[in-house]
């Protein structure tokens, strides 16, 4: 096992799904020796096993439930995961809500948009906040990182709350950026294309529908078709750039919303 991050402590949310980003991005830090934080709205047995694999590479790893809409929580998690492994490094804002979609008129503002908003926008900044408190408590700098989207740089129909949302992650982080880096904080979004996760294919199913494709493997596709690296994305895409974003050869890159699409999005 590498050390790149040896006695660094990484924590992502909405990490706790077999085959997600959130995993993806673990995976990564683990192999190269981070201790590793699993949160999600529960710790459920398809969470421990994603703690146990992390294992399984060799880290140190700590199961902790957030629900991330709830700010209290947030801190909680930052305070737990900074008792078990001493202070925080790196905080990956991952935990979001995509599979609502559903035409704007139709869009049921309680339930559904405020749903979104308060997860995956509310949620970056109630921890956002959190592990920066922490971070510029222990005086070591840390990295923060923003899972944005594709849609954070794009429109798409029938996902006004979550294009929305997106496009608010990326204020917030340069928001973010601008006042944390006096404490040597860094703090970035990531804005994935599509990745068929759990998540994904609950999109692709919604949009091969919507769109007239006859089968769902036929809309992905036409999908990889219009890529110019001939694919849609992969979990380890996006963790790549985060294992980037966390070293200390980003150190001077802050406040941005790097596109990893394959060429897919360009600005």
């Amino acid at each position: 096992m590498a050390d790149k991050f040896s006695g660094k402590t990484i924590v992502v949310t909405g990490s706790g799904k077999e085959k997600g980003l959130g995993q993806g991005v673990l995976q990564a830090f683990a192999s190269e020796g981070a201790n590793c934080v699993v949160s999600d709205l529960s710790i459920d047995a398809e969470a421990e096993g994603v703690a146990a694999e992390l294992r399984g590479r060799g880290a140190k790893v700590a199961t902790i439930a957030c629900d991330v809409s709830d700010a209290t929580q947030c801190k909680a998690l930052v305070d737990q995961a900074t008792a078990e492994f001493g202070g925080i490094d790196i905080f990956v804002n991952n935990a979001g809500i995509g599979f609502l979609m559903k035409p704007l008129l139709e869009v049921d503002t309680a339930k559904e948009w405020d749903r979104v908003i308060s997860v995956n926008l509310s949620g970056a900044f109630y921890c956002t906040q959190a592990a920066a408190k922490a971070m510029v408590a222990a005086g070591k700098g840390g990295r923060i990182i923003n899972i944005a989207s594709q849609a954070a740089k794009t429109g798409f129909p029938h996902l006004p709350a979550y294009v929305s949302s997106k496009h608010g992650m990326v204020g917030l982080t340069r928001a973010s950026a601008l006042e944390l880096g006096a404490h040597g904080i860094t703090v970035n979004a990531i804005c994935p294309n599509h990745v068929t996760t759990g998540l994904g294919a609950q999109q692709n199913e919604y949009f091969s529908k919507l769109l007239g494709f006859e089968t769902v493997e036929a809309y992905v596709a036409n999908m990889s078709a219009k890529n110019p690296m001939g694919r849609p994305g992969l979990p380890s895409d996006t963790a790549a750039a985060c294992l980037w974003l966390a070293s200390d050869d980003a150190f001077y890159v802050t406040g941005e919303a790097l596109n990893v699409s394959g060429g897919e999005e360009m600005h």
